[in-house]
Parts: structure tokens; C-alpha cells; sequence
């Protein structure tokens, strides 16, 4: 008997899922769920590097600011390797709601040039969501070498052709690629040494095994002010607050290398969506707190609209085109 009122139970409760009703209601729901204003849920922001280092610094710092914004919690997703590769390719495939960001920077339009199989286009698979920062880079030598700034080290490159060694992060990196856009616009030849990242390359230039370098600033300005190093030059176009020290371009003109990090969203994303990102993160770079909290981590607030940060990316895109051929630097 249990089991025949269990049977007339099952067959009225699939006759109701499956009537008109039903389906009306869930679809009701279901546009009400969806109807909700953004943000409803977490949003992930995916950082292409791991842990520690100046991308997820920089990263949570936004990830942070952009949770107060919106009553949302913004998750960290740190999807390193590649040089940030294949955190882009992951981001590029995602669902283009807005819960999805990327947390990027110029790799992100190196990468390209570099890996012949890269699996996402750096200007058509993302829509630019802001610029949040500008990072200079930093040319710095050994106390022991005898340049004391970027004419000197021009001429005494120009003087002993091939004999002065330069490191890098490794190759292909921002650091390798800076100094050669340096090379090919002071017609200099030096020798690259390419390290597995920037800490290896400073224990090195501290021990006077490499005479001179191009890299990240944060982590060279300690060495710097201490005195194991020589600060020559940063790669920005002026002086950066963060730093007292020249810009190579006051040497070179038209020299610039400014390692931008910024969010993207997935192309398609709604405009109503990226003009609220937009907003909240322009909202948040103007206050005096948080602007000091990025100098002191070396980083100039950057903002703008998206337009802004696009012409950047394009730009940037065209510019180390160029360099990686000329230089040609290849991954695979």
C-alpha cells in the first residue's frame, strides 16, 4: 500500500515539474536570479604569477579595494607559469559576466611575440578594465664598474663592443627586452646573461659577477640604498617619484619601458559592468592612503578610463613587437 501512495506521489510531482506551470516558474526564478544588479556572488580576480612577488602584491592590494567597493568578496587566484601565460589563457576563456578578472601586466603583450602557440589575442580576447599602476624599472651596476651614469656606460659599451655583460631575469623577460630596446636605440653591443628571476641576477651583480642590469625596481632600490649598488637610471619617461634618480630618456630620448599591471576583463563583457569596475577602482587609486601605500611598494597610481589603458596595451603591443624580433628572443 506504501509503496503504490509512493508510486502517485512520484507521478504527481513529475507531472508538475514538467507542466507549463512549472516550467514558467523556473524561469521566473531564474530571471530573477539573474536580474539581481551586479555583483551578486564572489568575483575571482586571477593573478598570472605566484605568491610573493610584486604582480600579487600589487594584485591583492586591488583585490582588496575592490571588495570594499562592491560588498563582494574578490578571491586571488594565482595561476602562475609562462610569465604569466597561462593565467591569460585561462582568463580568456571564462564566462564574460564580470566575475572573472584578470590582474595582469606587460607580459601580457610580450607574451605574444614570444610563444608561438599562445592561445589568446592580447588585444581582441579582453576588454581593458583600468590601469592600475605604473612600475619603472631600474638600471643598476656594481659599485666596482666604472659607469657612474647611462652616458657613461653608452660609451664605455661603445668603447669595448661585446665585453660588457649585462643580466636579466631571464630571457625574453622585461628585463632582457629593456636593455635591448636600450642597445638598438644607442647602437651599443653588450652580453646578455639571462638568471632564473630577479634574485639570483642581484646576488650576482653584488658579487661583481655581471657588471650592470635593467629590472624591477622594488626590489633593487634596497640594494641601491644601502650602497651594494649604483643606481643609474629608471626606464620611465620622467623621474619617478619613487625613486631619486635620473630617467634614461634625459639620456636617450624616446627611451621608456614602464611595466603598467592593470585589470582586464573577458572580451564581451557588458559595458554597464566594466564602467562600474572602472569607476570603483578610479574611486579607490584617488585616495591618499591607498596612493601612498603603492609608493612605498614603488608603484605610481595610475587610474583612467578604459579607452586610456587600451591605447596602452595597443601601443605596448606594437612597441615590443619590434624589440622581440630585433632581438630575437624566443620560448618555443
Amino acid at each position: 500500500m506504501a509503496d503504490e501512495k509512493s508510486m502517485r506521489r512520484s507521478r504527481r510531482w513529475f507531472s508538475f515539474r514538467h507542466s507549463p506551470f512549472a516550467i514558467l516558474l523556473g524561469c521566473a526564478l531564474a530571471s530573477a536570479v539573474y536580474a539581481q544588479p551586479y555583483p551578486n556572488r564572489p568575483v575571482r580576480m586571477i593573478v598570472g604569477f605566484p605568491p610573493g612577488g610584486a604582480a600579487d602584491i600589487l594584485g591583492r592590494i586591488a583585490a582588496q579595494r575592490l571588495t570594499e567597493a562592491i560588498g563582494q568578496q574578490v578571491v586571488v587566484d594565482n595561476r602562475g607559469g609562462a610569465g604569466g601565460l597561462i593565467a591569460t589563457e585561462i582568463a580568456a576563456r571564462t564566462n564574460p559576466d564580470g566575475y572573472t578578472l584578470l590582474f595582469t601586466s606587460i607580459p601580457h603583450v610580450i607574451n605574444p611575440h614570444l610563444y608561438r602557440k599562445a592561445a589568446y589575442d592580447a588585444i581582441k580576447d579582453f576588454t581593458p578594465v583600468v590601469q592600475f599602476v605604473a612600475v619603472p624599472l631600474m638600471m643598476a651596476s656594481n659599485p666596482s664598474f666604472p659607469a657612474k651614469s647611462v652616458k657613461d656606460l653608452i660609451a664605455i659599451a661603445k668603447g669595448k663592443p661585446g665585453q660588457v655583460n649585462f643580466a636579466s631575469a631571464g630571457g625574453g623577460s622585461s628585463s632582457h627586452l629593456a636593455m635591448e630596446l636600450f642597445k638598438s636605440m644607442t647602437g651599443t653591443n653588450m652580453n646578455h646573461i639571462p638568471y632564473k628571476g630577479t634574485g639570483p641576477l642581484i646576488t650576482d651583480l653584488i658579487a661583481g659577477q655581471v657588471s650592470v642590469t635593467i629590472a624591477s625596481a622594488v626590489p633593487l632600490s634596497p640594494q641601491v640604498k644601502s650602497g651594494k649598488l649604483r643606481g643609474l637610471a629608471v626606464t620611465s619617461p620622467q623621474r619617478s617619484p619613487s625613486f631619486d634618480l635620473p630617467a634614461i630618456a634625459e639620456t636617450v630620448p624616446g627611451y621608456e619601458v614602464v611595466n603598467w599591471f592593470g585589470i582586464l576583463a573577458p572580451a564581451g563583457t557588458p559595458r554597464a559592468i566594466v564602467a562600474r569596475l572602472n569607476k570603483d577602482f578610479n574611486a579607490a587609486l584617488a585616495a591618499p592612503k591607498l596612493r601612498q601605500m603603492l609608493s612605498a611598494q614603488g608603484a605610481d597610481a595610475v587610474g583612467g578610463t578604459p579607452e586610456e589603458f587600451g591605447k596602452v596595451i595597443r601601443a605596448d603591443y606594437a612597441k615590443w613587437a619590434k624589440v622581440v624580433k630585433e632581438s630575437g628572443a624566443r620560448i618555443d
